[in-house]
């Protein structure tokens, strides 16, 4: 038997990182929705079309194909037969995702997606909208928040050991409050918590932490 477990909440509080170590530890599926949108992006930038361009933006996604590939023990996201799992962090990508994220087609696409492999696997998915929209009847539903500062120092830490060090802590706060507000006022698929959702607030709280808050309450 099949369960699903959505895990929502806005950038860099935890819930991607929590999904791919629950995922592993339960011997499910992991899936990175925001990575897809990610690879979309990618897309989108590398033909230079305008991301307000909407009519040209849908016409790409008819040749667009993503896929995960499990590498050295790590999930990696590839664009047709392209890796893109560092291109996808990149800060153009990051500026210009939550655009491109928002065209109905878009979401149309890669939410029928999601919904494809979880109809089939046990999956940990995570994302903006799971447990509203892409998955509303989850087993399990779990909101993730965070200080904005704590995100962006989160955020901040990462590229550093990834050696991207474009921008300063300052900056990553800023972007990161003006994706929140972009997010949660979107017309399509907004950032929203589920009303059946569990939140956890990851401020004060370390990875292995967020873990246990989770699969405590996940009876498989």
């Amino acid at each position: 038997m099949t369960y699903q477990i959505a895990i929502d909440g806005p950038s860099s509080s935890g819930k991607s990182t929590v999904a791919q170590i629950i995922a592993k530890r339960l011997g499910i599926t992991y899936i990175d929705t925001g990575a897809m949108y990610r690879a979309v992006t990618v897309a989108v930038l590398e033909e230079d079309i305008n991301i307000n361009n909407d009519e040209e933006i849908k016409k790409l996604l008819n040749d667009i194909e993503i896929q995960f590939k499990w590498v050295n023990d790590q999930q990696h996201i590839y664009l047709g037969s392209k890796d893109v799992t560092e291109e996808i962090r990149s800060t153009e990508v990051t500026s210009n995702v939550s655009e491109v994220s928002a065209i109905k087609e878009v979401r149309e696409l890669l939410v029928d997606l999601q919904r494809e492999i979880a109809s089939n696997n046990s999956v940990a998915m995570d994302g903006r909208d799971i447990g509203t929209v892409v998955l509303p009847n989850a087993d399990y539903k779990f909101f993730f928040t965070a200080d904005a500062r704590v995100r962006a120092q989160r955020r901040y830490e990462e590229n550093k050991a990834q050696g991207r060090l474009d921008q300063t802590l300052e900056e990553l706060t800023e972007l990161i409050i003006k994706r929140d507000e972009y997010d949660s006022n979107r017309e399509i698929s907004p950032l929203k918590k589920a009303e059946d959702a569990t939140v956890i607030d990851s401020t004060n709280m370390t990875i292995e932490e967020m873990v246990e808050s989770v699969l405590s309450l996940i009876k498989h």
